[in-house]
């Protein structure tokens, strides 16, 4: 995620309306995680069943040398990777019961040296348990402008990617998250180079994310050189200040008529600071959004992928790790948060 601080001065919360209440309260969240996942279905809703979480790197994704996931130390071993990923995914499956996605970074010198014979570890073990695995590229740290930071070796760790997880059919390409330094035609053009030097990928497993911040996708999905192509949104609520009935018109305005090809790669709020996101005032902005993203994505079958499920050191993050070395535990943060992301998901 990439946080632009916004100071704004003289805002005011709107109140909500008794009919912007969202009609999910029907589950009471006790503080025992058990009880909310004792609700859980089979059901799955949107793009590819994808149900998912960001797994980050504790410094943010922007980094200007290798990406390296919380938990994860950059002397680890392939089979310590391997280890380590097992044990936190089995953490986030026994806290969040119907998760089966995450959402990874990579950049050049990731994979371009020789942290790529560690990471990979991650990959190989999410999608032999099952899991589904989006790999998305991350700028750097200190150019951060929304650009391909240089596009040979940006193309060159394409190729290796595809060329090692092209045959996994649970293996999913986002070219480039947060586009933000591109006009429309620009970044069209370099999807468009994507899709023909990979033109060996299913379309159904490549996410364009869209315009700006990847913040609206309509104009990605109106390229009819894409279809077929899954499209990568993301909203905040520190973007903005709206009831629930406004959050849900604004996320519909960025989808348009493209939900069934939609994946909310990133979304996310405040889970440390003992917000009930299921019962809370939803005056508050943060509540607002959450209950308004979990009604939109559960309603409207849109696939989401929580920012983040883990991050150390992020105040958003569902989980933070205990343990040490491959003993890594899986701690809850906020029971609410897990029930809203859980509803948008279509369980409890």
């Amino acid at each position: 995620m990439k946080k632009r601080y916004v100071f704004m001065l003289g805002i005011i919360l709107c109140a909500c309306s008794r009919d912007e209440v969202t009609e999910v309260n029907k589950v009471n969240v006790t503080g025992n995680e058990n009880t909310v996942l004792s609700n859980a279905s089979t059901a799955k809703v949107g793009a590819a069943s994808i149900a998912g979480l960001n797994w980050a790197d504790g410094r943010d994704n922007f980094v200007d040398g290798w990406v390296i996931l919380s938990g994860l130390e950059a002397g680890d071993s392939y089979n310590t990777v391997v280890a380590k990923t097992d044990a936190i995914l089995n953490g986030f499956t026994s806290k969040i019961n119907g998760v089966n996605t995450i959402r990874i970074p990579i950049n050049p010198p990731s994979v371009g040296e020789s942290w790529w014979g560690s990471y990979q570890g991650v990959i190989d073990k999410a999608t032999s348990k099952g899991w589904k695995v989006i790999i998305a590229c991350w700028e750097s740290a200190s150019s951060r402008d929304g650009i391909i930071d240089n596009t040979t070796a940006f193309w060159s760790m394409w190729n290796t990617v595809i060329n090692k997880y092209q045959s996994n059919g649970n293996v999913y390409f986002e070219p480039f998250n947060e586009p933000h330094g591109y006009t429309l035609a620009q970044l069209t053009s370099i999807y468009s180079q994507f899709l023909s030097n990979y033109s060996g990928v299913p379309k159904g497993r490549i996410i364009l994310g869209g315009i700006g911040y990847s913040e609206n996708v309509t104009g990605v999905g109106a390229d009819s050189r894409f279809n077929g192509c899954l499209l990568g949104l993301h909203n905040y609520a520190f973007w903005a200040t709206r009831s629930v009935t406004q959050w849900r018109a604004d996320w519909r305005s960025r989808i348009g008529s493209y939900g069934s090809r939609t994946v909310i790669t990133e979304f996310g709020a405040t889970m440390n600071s003992g917000k009930d996101y299921q019962n809370g005032n939803q005056s508050d902005n943060e509540i607002a959004y959450i209950v308004a993203t979990s009604d939109v994505c559960r309603t409207d079958n849109i696939a989401s992928v929580y920012w983040p499920g883990l991050r150390d050191g992020d105040s958003y993050s569902l989980f933070n790790r205990g343990g040490s070395g491959t003993n890594i535990s899986i701690n809850t943060v906020n029971s609410s948060g897990i029930f809203r992301v859980r509803y948008g998901w279509g369980e409890n």
